[in-house]
Parts: C-alpha cells; sequence; structure tokens
C-alpha cells in the first residue's frame, strides 16, 4: 500500500504560509506606521485649536465657566436642537442652556467658533460627601472651545474678556441677588435675596449712613490701589451694639446698594478648618460674607486650647482657621469681597479679630436718635413732619430704645397721630421705669456710703478731740 504521506510534498506548503504570515506582519506593520505618520501629518497641519474651560479650578469656581454658561444661555435655541429649559419663581422669562455634548456656534468679528459641553461621569461612591445627599456631584463638567488656530490671540484677547463682560452685563441686569446658607460642608441653598431694605429706608444715624456709603463707594473703586499696596481687594465690617438696632438690615441694605451675593455662613454647621476654607473659597466674586453674632455661635478656642484640640484628634473650627480663612494666604483666591461679623458685645470677641486689616471698620448701631426715628416714621406713616416731633425728640434724649421698638410701636395704628400718642407713652412709660431704677440705687447704695462718712467723721472728731488733750497736759 502506497502512503499519502509519500504522495504529497507538505514542505512548499508549509514555506508558503510562513512567506503568507511574513508579509501579513509586514504590511501590519507597514499600515501602523502609514497610519501613525498620517495622524502626526493631519495634527501637524490641522487647522483647528481647541481651548478647554473646566468647571473648578482646584477648590474654586472657574469664573470663565460661569461666564460661558450665562453667555451660551443666550445662544442655546439658536444654533442647537436639544436644549434645557428652567424657570425661578422671581424671573418672568425662561432660562435656556446647552445640553451635554450639544454644540453651539458663534460668530464673533466675522471669526467662527464653536462651544461643546463635556460632560464626564465619575464614580460617585469616590467623591467625599458630609451626607446620603442624591445631589452630590456625580460628573465632571467643561466648555471645550473651538476655532480656526490662526484667530487664537483674537479669541484669548478679545472674545474671552468680551463673553466676560457679556456675562456679567446679564447677572447685573436680569438675575437678582441671591442668599446662600452652608449645609454639611457646602453651600446648599441658594435662593433670591428679596429683603426690601436700601439706605433709603434705613433707620440709622445720617452722619453714620453717608459714611458707610461713602465707604462702600471707595472699595468698589479701588481695585487697582487694593493690587498696587499688595492687599487682598476685601474689606471687613464689624457691627456691633444692643439686639434690635438694625445689624441685619445694615446688611440687606449693603447687598441692595452693591448687588452683591450674600453667604451666610452658619460656623455651627462647619466641621473644621479646612471645610471652613472651602466654603470661602467656593463663593463668587462680588460677595459678603456674613458671620452673626460671631461671640456666641460656636467656642473659638485660643492658640493654646488649640494645641490641646489637636493633641486631642479633635476636628473644630478654631480662632487660627477662622483667621487664615478669612485674612490668610488664601483669601486672596477671590475678589471683591465684603466679610461682616456681628455682635451684641463686642467685649468678647479677641483682639485678633478687631484689628485693621481684618476688621477695616467698626460700626456701632446705638439706641434709636432723632434722626433715625425720622426715618421710621416716613417709612410706617409716609409723613415727614407732625406737632408732636418736638416732644417725641426731647424723650428719645432722656431713654434708650431700639429702632425695632419704635416700629413695633408705628405699626400699632393707622392713623398717624394715634400712632405718635401711643409712643409718646411707650417712651413716658420707659423713661419712669428708668427713674424709679435711678431711686431704688440712690436709696440703696448711699446710705452705707454715708455710714461710713459718718463713721469716719466720728473718728477724726474723737483724733482730733485726743490730739487738743495732750497738747493741753
Amino acid at each position: 500500500m502506497i502512503e499519502i504521506s509519500t504522495m504529497f510534498d507538505t514542505k512548499p506548503l508549509v514555506s508558503a504560509m510562513a512567506s503568507i504570515m511574513l508579509m501579513r506582519t509586514i504590511t501590519n506593520e507597514l499600515l501602523q506606521f502609514f497610519q501613525a505618520g498620517l495622524h502626526h501629518l493631519f495634527r501637524q497641519s490641522s487647522a483647528q485649536f481647541t481651548i478647554i474651560i473646566e468647571e473648578f479650578q482646584g477648590m474654586a469656581r472657574n469664573q470663565v465657566f460661569d461666564a460661558a454658561q450665562a453667555y451660551l444661555g443666550t445662544k442655546a435655541t439658536v444654533s442647537v436642537e436639544r436644549v434645557k429649559v428652567s424657570k425661578s419663581g422671581d424671573r418672568k422669562e425662561l432660562s435656556f442652556n446647552i445640553d451635554r455634548n450639544e454644540e453651539v456656534s458663534d460668530v464673533f468679528e466675522g471669526i467662527s467658533v464653536k462651544w461643546k459641553l463635556i460632560c464626564i461621569e465619575v464614580d460617585s461612591s469616590r467623591i467625599r460627601s458630609y451626607d446620603d445627599d442624591s445631589s452630590a456631584v456625580s460628573e465632571i463638567r467643561s466648555y471645550e472651545l473651538t476655532f480656526h488656530k490662526k484667530h487664537k490671540d483674537k479669541i484669548i484677547d478679545s472674545y474671552l474678556p468680551y463673553v466676560m463682560e457679556i456675562a456679567k452685563q446679564i447677572k447685573q441686569g436680569d438675575m437678582a441677588n441671591k442668599i446662600h446658607s452652608n449645609e454639611y460642608g457646602s453651600w446648599r441653598h441658594d435662593v433670591k435675596f428679596n429683603h426690601p431694605m436700601s439706605f433709603n429706608t434705613l433707620a440709622i444715624d445720617e452722619e453714620l449712613q453717608r459714611d458707610i456709603v461713602n465707604d462702600l463707594d471707595k472699595f468698589v473703586r479701588a481695585r487697582e490701589f487694593y493690587r498696587r499696596t499688595g492687599k487682598a481687594w476685601k474689606r471687613g465690617y464689624l457691627l456691633y451694639g444692643p439686639p434690635g438696632t438694625g445689624k441685619s438690615s445694615l446688611i440687606a441694605a449693603m447687598a441692595n446698594y452693591l448687588n452683591y451675593d450674600i453667604y451666610d455662613l452658619d460656623l455651627t454647621d462647619v466641621g473644621d478648618n479646612k471645610t471652613l476654607k472651602q466654603l470661602i473659597l467656593s463663593m463668587s466674586n462680588r460677595a459678603i460674607l456674613v458671620i452673626e453674632d460671631i461671640d456666641c455661635t460656636i467656642n473659638l478656642q485660643n492658640r493654646e486650647e488649640e494645641k490641646e484640640v489637636v493633641n486631642n484628634g479633635d476636628n473644630k473650627v478654631t480662632l487660627s482657621g477662622l483667621l487664615n480663612a478669612t485674612d490668610g494666604l488664601w483669601s486672596c483666591c477671590g475678589e471683591e469681597h465684603i466679610i461682616v461679623f456681628t455682635t451684641n458685645h463686642k467685649e468678647r470677641l479677641d483682639p485678633a479679630l478687631l484689628r485693621p486689616g481684618r476688621m477695616d471698620k467698626q460700626i456701632h448701631l446705638s439706641y434709636c436718635n432723632f434722626s433715625g426715628f425720622k426715618q421710621l416714621v416716613v417709612n410706617y406713616l409716609c409723613i415727614t413732619e407732625h406737632e408732636l416731633f418736638e416732644k417725641i425728640e426731647v424723650l428719645l434724649g432722656e431713654v434708650q430704645v431700639t429702632p425695632a421698638e419704635i416700629g413695633e410701636e408705628l405699626t400699632k395704628d393707622c392713623d398717624a397721630t394715634e400712632c405718635l400718642q401711643d409712643l409718646i407713652k411707650f417712651l413716658q412709660a420707659k423713661k419712669m421705669i428708668k427713674e424709679e431704677v435711678k431711686n431704688e440705687e440712690n436709696i440703696q447704695e448711699p446710705e452705707p456710703k454715708k455710714m461710713i462718712e459718718e463713721e469716719t467723721k466720728n473718728e477724726e472728731n474723737i483724733k482730733e478731740e485726743g490730739e487738743l488733750g495732750s497738747e493741753n497736759i
């Protein structure tokens, strides 16, 4: 029998297969080399240039991203097929913005550009969160701005500043002031600031009011001054005085006058110094940071107590942490920031909080004088003169009464005369109480004093008689 292997020689077949494999390898390598060359050549000859604008710059928000978001809201309905729409209760019109991965076309001085919103999902379990709130950040957002690379200088030097300016105008003209509050280590609530108080209705001394307004005007215009002197563009105000003297009302008037947002910081809800720093860094520019009743919200340890806190491993906001966050190196990371502390007891505050550069201006809001009273009467009764004003002016000089107390009296009746008469009765009652207290003090305190004086006098008389007797002897 003849074997099959003797009928077919397999050597040429193996050799051919090996040649094919070798050719395939060489071909693949050539293709890869050719593709890499083409890709490199394409990159070298590409006419496009892309700028990436991320939402956050470290821990702070990127102002360019916020400006682009506001600016593109005016373009969204023109050049895209998919938009997001929203409406807040304080606005008459709808708000539009582009959705993720959508492109918006724009033209600036004949230059065509394209914007694209890029959203990258991240594992939310890796994000540090202070609670189980499902609203925790779960994506990283950025804008891609693409254009012909020959226009790079024009886009950077002119177009982006133009976008920033338009966004600023949109915010000032269309968006109301917001008030923010902190919760679980971040600013969680931002609602329209509807407080109607202004410097035209604020019931404080006229001279003090002019001084505050002038100081705010100087601050807003002083950007170059702060840069020239190497200081962060911020200013600190301490508002102190008895309860009901208008500290919160003054803050509202400042915010409305400057068109600044308010960040109402509750220190009792801040876990540690790091969280405090993150909160302040995440504030927008042109904002007022408010810490009310700073003397009694938390116990700010002094420096010796802070060492004990560190040794014990506790996580708390400390005095040095507050000072560093508001006045340290990190304080220069935002611009046009006003920091306001309020207290009813200035004497309880650590001197380190009060030095110039931290609290640049200390404003004492005291009891109501006649100037403040006249403003309250305009606000509540819509009158500027009345025959009872003279009597009220005299009484206001004799008793201590807060604007809040006077305001309460002016709301008890619709008739102006009856309101003022009731106010006079209220002031007279206060004066009577004051006189009774004074009389009680005079009755209780002078008698022991008188007895001591009489005893001293008797001793002196005895001593004098003794000396005279000895002389006679």
